[in-house]
C-alpha cells in the first residue's frame, strides 16, 4: 500500500509539472508540436471513419486557424504549412469520394476553410502591423521626450552661470551710474536678467520633475508652513493678504519643491491682482482617502474663460496682466503637483478672481483633524480686514 500510495503520489506530481509547463505562455515550438499531433490524429480519424471525416476535417481546419492566431508565422512558413494541410485534407476527402461515402461537392470545403483561414491571416497581420506601428511611434514619442528634457536641463544649466556672473556686473553698474536715463537703462537690464534666471530655474525644475530622483519626502505640516510662506510674502505687494481654513494635517511632501509650487501661485496672484485686492490661503483637508487641498485665491481680474484650459502650457501667461511673467509658473506647479502624485486645478471668474487648488495625495491612515484658526485669525492679524500687519 505505502508503494501504491507512493506511486500515485509520483504520477500526481508528473501531471502537476506537466501542466505547469503547459501553462500559458505556451513555448512556442511545444505549441506547434501539440497542433501538429492532433492534426496527425485526426487526419487519421478522416481515413479511419467513413461518413465521420466532416468532424476531425473541420477540427484540423479550426486548430490551424487558432494556432496562427498565437503564433502569427512568417509568410513563407505560413504558405507552406497551409499547403500541407490542404493537400492533406484534400486527399483524405478524396478517398472517401472515390469510395462513394461523400459527394464530390464535399472537396470544396477544402478552398474554403483555406479562403477562412486567409481571412484570418489578413486580420492577424494587420493587427500585427498595427502593434508594430504603434510600438514605434511609442519608443520615438519617449525618445523625443527624453531628448526634451535633456535639452532643458542642460540649456538650464549652461545658462544659469552668464546669466548670475552678468547679473552680477549690472548690479555693480547700476551703483556706479548717477544718470537718469542710464540708471533706467540698467534697471531695464537687471530686469530682464532676473527674468532670465527665474525662467533658466523653472525650466531646470520643469525638466527633472519626472526624474525618479526629483522629490526627497518628509512630514510636512501645511498649516505651519503655510503661514510661513505667507509671513514671508507680504512684504513684498500691498495686497490684504488673508488666511482661510487652515487645517492641521501632516502630508509626505518635498518641502522646497512644495515651497517653489506655493510661491509661482503667488506670483501669479500678485501678477494679476492690483493694490488692496485679497490674496488668501486656505488648507482644506475634507476627510479619509481625499486629497489635501492647498488654496491660492484673489480678488483680482480673473482670467478669461478661453484662457482656462492653457493656464498650465508652458510659456503662456495672461495677456491681461499687468506685468509680464515667465510663462512657466503654472506650469511648474502642474509639474509639482504631479510629482507629488496629485494635480491643480483653477476656478476663475473675470472680473471677481481666481482660486488655484493645489491637490495633494490624503496621508496614510485616518486624519487626525484639529480645527485651524478663523479666516483672518492669525499671529500678527489684523481682525477688521484679515490683513497680516507687520511685527515691529
Amino acid at each position: 500500500m505505502p508503494t501504491t500510495d507512493g506511486g500515485l503520489a509520483e504520477s500526481i506530481s508528473g501531471l502537476g509539472r506537466f501542466a505547469v509547463r503547459l501553462s500559458w505562455p505556451f513555448r512556442p515550438a511545444l505549441l506547434d508540436a501539440v497542433w501538429a499531433a492532433f492534426s496527425v490524429v485526426n487526419l487519421l480519424a478522416i481515413f479511419a471513419f467513413e461518413g465521420w471525416e466532416t468532424v476531425p476535417f473541420h477540427f484540423i481546419w479550426i486548430s490551424f486557424t487558432l494556432l496562427y492566431g498565437f503564433r502569427t508565422w512568417a509568410a513563407r512558413p505560413t504558405l507552406t504549412v497551409l499547403g500541407v494541410v490542404m493537400a492533406t485534407t484534400a486527399v483524405a476527402i478524396g478517398l472517401d469520394v472515390a469510395r462513394g461515402t461523400e459527394p464530390f461537392a464535399e472537396l470544396t470545403e477544402v478552398p474554403l476553410m483555406a479562403a477562412m483561414f486567409l481571412a484570418m491571416v489578413w486580420h492577424a497581420r494587420r493587427k500585427l502591423t498595427a502593434e508594430q506601428e504603434s510600438r514605434r511611434v511609442g519608443e520615438e514619442n519617449a525618445r523625443l521626450l527624453a531628448t526634451q528634457r535633456r535639452f532643458l536641463q542642460d540649456a538650464s544649466h549652461q545658462l544659469r552661470t552668464p546669466i548670475t556672473i552678468a547679473l552680477g556686473h549690472a548690479e555693480l553698474l547700476a551703483g556706479d551710474l548717477t544718470g537718469h536715463q542710464e540708471g533706467h537703462d540698467i534697471e531695464v537690464v537687471l530686469g530682464e536678467l532676473n527674468r532670465l534666471r527665474r525662467i533658466a530655474e523653472r525650466l531646470l525644475v520643469i525638466a527633472a520633475a519626472e526624474g525618479p530622483e526629483f522629490l526627497q519626502r518628509e512630514a510636512v505640516e501645511l498649516d505651519s508652513f503655510t503661514m510661513e510662506i505667507l509671513r514671508r510674502w507680504r512684504p513684498t505687494a500691498d495686497r490684504r493678504w488673508q488666511l482661510g481654513r487652515l487645517d492641521k494635517v501632516t502630508v509626505q511632501a518635498d518641502r522646497e519643491r512644495l515651497g517653489l509650487a506655493v510661491d509661482a501661485l503667488l506670483e501669479n496672484a500678485v501678477r494679476h491682482t492690483a493694490s488692496g485686492d485679497v490674496i488668501k490661503l486656505s488648507v482644506v483637508a475634507v476627510g479619509y482617502g481625499l486629497p489635501v487641498r492647498m488654496i491660492v485665491a484673489d480678488s483680482g481680474q480673473g482670467i478669461p474663460e478661453g484662457l482656462l484650459r492653457h493656464v498650465f502650457d508652458r510659456f503662456r501667461s495672461g495677456d491681461n496682466a499687468p506685468t509680464r511673467g515667465t510663462g512657466l509658473g503654472l506650469a511648474l506647479v502642474s509639474a509639482v503637483a504631479r510629482a507629488h502624485g496629485g494635480d491643480v486645478v483653477v476656478n476663475s471668474t473675470p472680473g471677481q478672481g481666481s482660486e488655484f487648488e493645489l491637490l495633494l495625495p490624503a496621508p496614510a491612515g485616518p486624519l487626525a483633524l484639529m480645527p485651524g484658526p478663523a479666516p483672518g485669525k492669525v499671529a500678527g492679524a489684523d481682525a477688521a480686514d484679515g490683513r497680516l500687519a507687520r511685527k515691529p
